[in-house]
């Protein structure tokens, strides 16, 4: 029963309009990204590199789809929570709305089984927009300019990482970045919990986001303690797996610190959810 609820409500996420503008503004942003570097990558590239040429002498083609991928990560990456959240804060909010809420109480299927197939439906779509956004920055990226070597450039210095050596960092990455938004997933999904209309989950969730950003940006003192335990300091994680050599015990630290998180807000949404009032 579980899984046939599961398979309605994606369905009724393919049936929503809303859920196409994910899909359709990662394929806008990223062409014109690809668009911006097929036509000025070069110098682009030059500009960062200058610094390093009186040391090191580059051959080859810095400018490859390794690279144009790992640029396209770094420039969307912050943005996908809002096509995330635009969609999953809707899934029981909207339902209170329209009213359909107490409809699908009426079938014989239990209330925390009905909320875990909305979260196993929001993880569906939210792996939907990571899949695409690997196809489109990874593959797409590849064909017009090519594999090779990546040159990154991180606070340590710069790392370049060989060609045969990036695809699994590559599927490590995109893995770290769908658990993080997976994380954002579940937060829209457990706030929906505690609204009867669409707009407040999706906004209050960004604006969680960008608090718990501001906090993990900011060098004061009292946010030390807490800084390490907000989901969204470890949003960024996915940038380890191409670091030289990998940081494992950060990656697992922030694999625990995201799980955590889901399990809290998953939690929090069934207790709730489980006495709501569905009758006035």
């Amino acid at each position: 029963m579980l899984w046939n609820s599961v398979y309605n409500e994606f369905i009724k996420i393919t049936a929503k309009p809303r859920s196409y503008l994910g899909l359709l503004a990662i394929t806008v942003l990223v062409g014109v990204i690809l668009f911006a570097l097929k036509v000025d990558g070069k110098s682009m590239i030059a500009f960062v590199t200058s610094s390093f040429e009186q040391t090191l002498t580059f051959q080859g083609e810095l400018l490859n789809g390794n690279l144009v991928a790992f640029i396209i990560l770094q420039m969307l990456i912050i943005h996908i929570p809002l096509l995330v959240a635009l969609v999953t804060g809707d899934l029981v909010s909207g339902e209170a709305a329209s009213g359909t809420i107490r409809m699908l109480l009426t079938k014989p299927i239990s209330r925390t089984q009905l909320l875990l197939s909305k979260f196993i439906a929001g993880a569906v779509y939210t792996f939907c927009l990571i899949i695409w956004l690997g196809i489109m920055a990874v593959i797409v990226g590849k064909l017009l300019f090519g594999s090779g070597d990546l040159m990154v450039l991180n606070s340590d210095g710069l790392v370049i990482l060989q060609e045969q050596d990036v695809n699994w960092r590559y599927a490590g990455g995109f893995a770290v970045a769908f658990l993080a938004l997976l994380t954002v997933s579940t937060l829209s999904i457990c706030l929906s919990c505690f609204s009867n209309n669409s707009i407040g989950p999706i906004v209050l969730t960004m604006a969680i986001i960008i608090l718990f950003t501001i906090i993990g940006t900011l060098d004061v003192k009292i946010f030390d303690s807490i800084r390490p335990f907000l989901f969204t300091t470890h949003m960024a994680s996915w940038r380890s797996f191409f670091e030289e050599p990998l940081p494992t015990a950060e990656i697992i630290k922030s694999l625990i610190i995201l799980l955590a998180h889901q399990v809290l807000l998953i939690g929090l949404a069934v207790y709730h959810f489980n006495k709501k009032d569905i009758t006035s």
